[in-house]
C-alpha cells in the first residue's frame, strides 16, 4: 500500500461538518483518545485545527481493525476514509462531533513512546514537568489556543498600526550598557576584548532616535531582556508592543493606543465595560483604590477619613490621624449576612499577614440602622459620630464597613489588597468581564533606599508644564509627569510618556536627579548629540504582549502564553540552559 503524500491531506481535523458527509478524505495527526468496543475502535485524531473521530469497523475491514489495535497515544498517523453523519450519536464535546470518518486505510507515520503526562486540558502534571517536555505540553488544545490567540493578536496590532500610518522598524538587541534602571544581561565582545554589549531592556533610546530621523510613526513587536531577581510572574525575556509618534501629545497617544487595544479585544469577540475608557489621575486612583492599577470591574471605593478620625472619640483612629497616618474606610454594600463573624475574624488576621508589613489592625462594622452600628469598635463612637460615619461612607442598612489606619503606604496597600480579596470572596467578577482605564500624571520622581531622587519612569519623561518651576526646589516631589499607564482588570498592561525635546528642560531634569554633565555624556551622549540637530515633539507607549494574551486567554501566568518560557529562576527546563562553557571559550572571550 503506497504511503500517501502530505500534499494529499484534505483538511485539518477541525474542519469537517455534516455537509461533508459522503466525501472521501485524507486526514493526518496525532492519536488522542482510543476506545476499543470490540467490533469497532474509535480514535480521536488530533491536530492544531481540532479533533475528528475515526472509526475502524471489524466487520468491514478486519485487518485494518487489527492494525488500529496497535495504535498508542501520540502516534502520528494518516487515515483515508469516508465522512458519515453520526445522527443521534453526535457529540457536543468537539466541533466535529456531528460526523465521523469510517476508515478505509491507516498508515502509521511515526510511533510515540509512552508520554510523561496525558495530552489533554486540565493536566495534573506539575510545572517543571510541563516545561521539561514543552513540545508535548504545547500539543494540548488549551496551549495551542493560547498560541493562536497570540498570533492573531500580533496580526491585529500590525493591521491597526499600518492602517494608522505606522512603520515597523527593528531596533538592535545588542546595545550600549548604561548603569541604572533594570539590570541588563551582558554580552562579551570576542573581537573587542574586555568590552560588553547589553541585551536591550527596551527600544527606548532607538525609538526616540527614529523620531529624530523623521520616521514619524514607528512601531515594533519587540523582544526585551531584563536580568531581574526571581519574583512574581516575570520572564527574563518578554515581548512588548512598542510605538513612538512624532508631533504628538498625550491625547494623541491615548486615542491611538485605545483604538488599538479595543481592536485587539474585539477580534477575540471581547469587549470592555466602558467606552471610551475612563481616565483617572494618579492621585485619584491612589485615594479611591489604594493603587495605581485599580480593577474597575467592581466598586468598593475607598474614602479618606482623616478629618473624621482626628475629631472622633475612638482613640485608635484619633491617635493615628494625629501622628500623620492615613485613615481609609470602605463600604461593602448589602454584605452583612455574607460576612459571618468567622469570616471577619479571618479577614482581620489576614490583614496582619500582608507581605508589605503587618497592619496594626482592621476595624469592621455592620450598619444596623441609619444611626446604629455593630462590630469590633461600634461602642467607641458617639451616636453623632456613628451617624456621621455612616453618611460619610454613603452606607445603608446591611452594609459592612472596613477601616484601616496606618502609615500611608501601608494603608493604601492593605486596603487595595482587602478590596481585591473581598471581591474574590464575593465573586464580584467573571473571567469574561473586562474593565480598562487610563491612569495619568504619575509622580515624576521618587526616592530610592538611599534617599536620592530617581526617575519614576525614565529621565526623558516630560514634566507637566505647570510643574516646571518646582524642579530643583523643596517641592520637587510634587512634580507630576506627562506619563500614563493602561490598566486592564487591575493589571498594568502598558505605559508611556511624552518625551522631553527641549534641551533646557532636559538639563533641569538631569540636575534634579543629580546626574552630572559627565555622566549624561557617558550614558546618553549619542542621544543628546542627535537632539542638537532638530528634534520633533514626540511621545510613546509600550504594552506587554504576554500580559495582554494572558488576559485574553484567561491564564493566571504569562508562562502559559509563551511558547518556550523560562522558570522563575530563569532556567530553561527543556534545554537546561543556562549551562557552563569551556575555559577555552572564556579565554577566547577575554574573560579569563
Amino acid at each position: 500500500m503506497n504511503f500517501p503524500s502530505v500534499r494529499e491531506r484534505t483538511c485539518d481535523c477541525g474542519t469537517l461538518r455534516t455537509g461533508d458527509a459522503g466525501k472521501n478524505v485524507t486526514l493526518m495527526g496525532w492519536v488522542g483518545r482510543r476506545r476499543n468496543l470490540g467490533g469497532a475502535i474509535f480514535v480521536d485524531l488530533r491536530d492544531r485545527g481540532g479533533v475528528t473521530q475515526i472509526t475502524f469497523m471489524q466487520d468491514q475491514l478486519p485487518e485494518l481493525h487489527a492494525q488500529a489495535e496497535t495504535l498508542r497515544a501520540e502516534d502520528v498517523i494518516c487515515i483515508r476514509g469516508q465522512v458519515v453523519s453520526r445522527g443521534d450519536n453526535a457529540s457536543e464535546r468537539m466541533s466535529t462531533g456531528a460526523i465521523e470518518v469510517i476508515a478505509s486505510e491507516l498508515h502509521v507515520i511515526s510511533r510515540s513512546e509512552p508520554v510523561p503526562f496525558p495530552i489533554a486540558d486540565g493536566t495534573s502534571a506539575n510545572v517543571d514537568t510541563r516545561l521539561q517536555y514543552r513540545y508535548l505540553d504545547l500539543r494540548r488544545p488549551e496551549m495551542l489556543r493560547n498560541l493562536t490567540v497570540r498570533a492573531r493578536t500580533a496580526r491585529a496590532v500590525r493591521d491597526y498600526l499600518d492602517a494608522n500610518g505606522f512603520m515597523e522598524v527593528e531596533t538592535p538587541y545588542m546595545v550600549k550598557y548604561t548603569p541604572g534602571g533594570a539590570r541588563n544581561f551582558l554580552v562579551p565582545s570576542r573581537i573587542n576584548k574586555g568590552q560588553f554589549y547589553a541585551l536591550a531592556e527596551s527600544p527606548q533610546i532607538y525609538k526616540q532616535l527614529l523620531m529624530v530621523a523623521g520616521a514619524d510613526r514607528y512601531f515594533q513587536i519587540a523582544r526585551c531582556f531584563r536580568d531581574e531577581d526571581p519574583r512574581g510572574d516575570r520572564q527574563p525575556e518578554f515581548t512588548q508592543i512598542d510605538l513612538e509618534i512624532s508631533f504628538a501629545d498625550m491625547e494623541t497617544v491615548l486615542r491611538l493606543v485605545e483604538g488599538m487595544v479595543v481592536a485587539i479585544w474585539e477580534q477575540q469577540d471581547k469587549y470592555f465595560q466602558s467606552s471610551p475608557l475612563p481616565r483617572l489621575e494618579w492621585s485619584e486612583a491612589m485615594e479611591k483604590y489604594g493603587t495605581d492599577k485599580p480593577d474597575l470591574r467592581f466598586g468598593l471605593e475607598h474614602v479618606v477619613l482623616n478629618d473624621f478620625a482626628a475629631a472622633c472619640g475612638f482613640t485608635v483612629l484619633r491617635d493615628a490621624a494625629t501622628r500623620g497616618d492615613l485613615v481609609k474606610g470602605m463600604r461593602v454594600p448589602q454584605s452583612a449576612e455574607f460576612f459571618s463573624r468567622k469570616k471577619l475574624d479571618e479577614l482581620t488576621e489576614w490583614v496582619k499577614r500582608q507581605e508589605i508589613g503587618p497592619a496594626k489592625g482592621l476595624v469592621w462594622l455592620k450598619v444596623k440602622s441609619p444611626t446604629e452600628l455593630t462590630g469590633s469598635a461600634a461602642k467607641a463612637f458617639t451616636p453623632e459620630e456613628t451617624a456621621g460615619l455612616i453618611v460619610r461612607l454613603g452606607a445603608e442598612v446591611n452594609d459592612t464597613l472596613f477601616i484601616v489606619a496606618d502609615e500611608p503606604k501601608l494603608t493604601h496597600k492593605v486596603m487595595d489588597n482587602l478590596r481585591r480579596e473581598i471581591a474574590s470572596q464575593m465573586k464580584l467578577t467573571t473571567p469574561e468581564q473586562f474593565a480598562a482605564e487610563w491612569v495619568i500624571h504619575f509622580p515624576m520622581f521618587e526616592k530610592n533606599d538611599q534617599g536620592q531622587w530617581v526617575s519614576s519612569h525614565h529621565p526623558f519623561t516630560h514634566p507637566r508644564p505647570e510643574d516646571l518651576d518646582l524642579l530643583g526646589t523643596e517641592r520637587q516631589g510634587e512634580v507630576k509627569a506627562l506619563a500614563y499607564d493602561l490598566v486592564v482588570n487591575g493589571n498594568e498592561v502598558g505605559g508611556g510618556s511624552v518625551r522631553i525635546f527641549n534641551p533646557e528642560i532636559q538639563q533641569k531634569v538631569f540636575d534634579a536627579l543629580g546626574i552630572s554633565r559627565e555622566d549624561c555624556k557617558d550614558k546618553f551622549g549619542f542621544l543628546l548629540e542627535a537632539f542638537r540637530y532638530g528634534v520633533p515633539p514626540h511621545a510613546g507607549f509600550a504594552a506587554g504582549l504576554d500580559r495582554i494574551i494572558s488576559l485574553l486567554c484567561g491564564q493566571d501566568s504569562i508562562r502559559d502564553v509563551i511558547a518556550f518560557p523560562k522558570t522563575v529562576t530563569g532556567v530553561d527546563r527543556m534545554t537546561t540552559a543556562p549551562t557552563p562553557v569551556s575555559r577555552a571559550q572564556l579565554t577566547e572571550l577575554g574573560l579569563l
